[in-house]
């Protein structure tokens, strides 16, 4: 029984010893992020494309609202082929609408990835150089909905890696 208790005691002691060199960091991704130069920029492109996108979608939207209004001033005794050619049309005028939001959407998130990741990356790797230099043994995103109480042994290393990035 006292074997079996200090060989416990042998097993535990190593594992206190490195729970008291743990070094945890946080870091407001998001803080850093709004504040990178490269953030402005990204911004500003998705804006343009987004701003073309809308202006096509509003043309779109314009034609389809004529065709619409073309339909609905028919004579109530207009011959049944003319009518039903019309209503064809506009049906696929609205699925050809409905394709182009969709794939307007699709661009649009594809752009927005593009420009925002390597953004995220350049963070990612000043957080990675920031907890290698410090001895960091983790670093969490700081989530400020949902961090409720942090102390020691966190660090809260956001200025860390926003000079690491170079920016205030």
């Amino acid at each position: 029984m006292i074997k079996k208790i200090l060989l416990a005691a042998a097993l535990a002691l190593p594992m206190l010893a490195s729970a008291q060199t743990l070094k945890i960091g946080i870091v407001d991704v998001d803080e850093i992020f709004q504040k990178m130069p490269d953030t402005d920029e990204a911004q500003n492109k998705l804006a343009e494309v987004s701003k073309k996108y809308e202006d096509e979608y509003g043309k779109l939207q314009d034609e389809m609202k004529r065709r619409y209004d073309e339909i609905q001033a028919m004579p109530e005794d207009e011959l049944p082929t003319i009518r039903e050619r019309k209503l064809r049309d506009f049906q696929e005028y609205q699925q050809k609408v409905a394709q182009f939001e969709q794939s307007a959407g699709q661009e649009l998130q594809k752009v927005q990835q593009d420009l925002i990741s390597p953004i995220y990356q350049k963070i990612n790797n000043a957080v990675q150089s920031v907890g290698q230099e410090g001895g960091y043994s983790l670093i969490e995103a700081k989530v400020s909905q949902l961090v409720l109480y942090y102390g020691n042994p966190v660090e809260d290393i956001t200025n860390l890696v926003k000079a690491k990035l170079g920016i205030k």
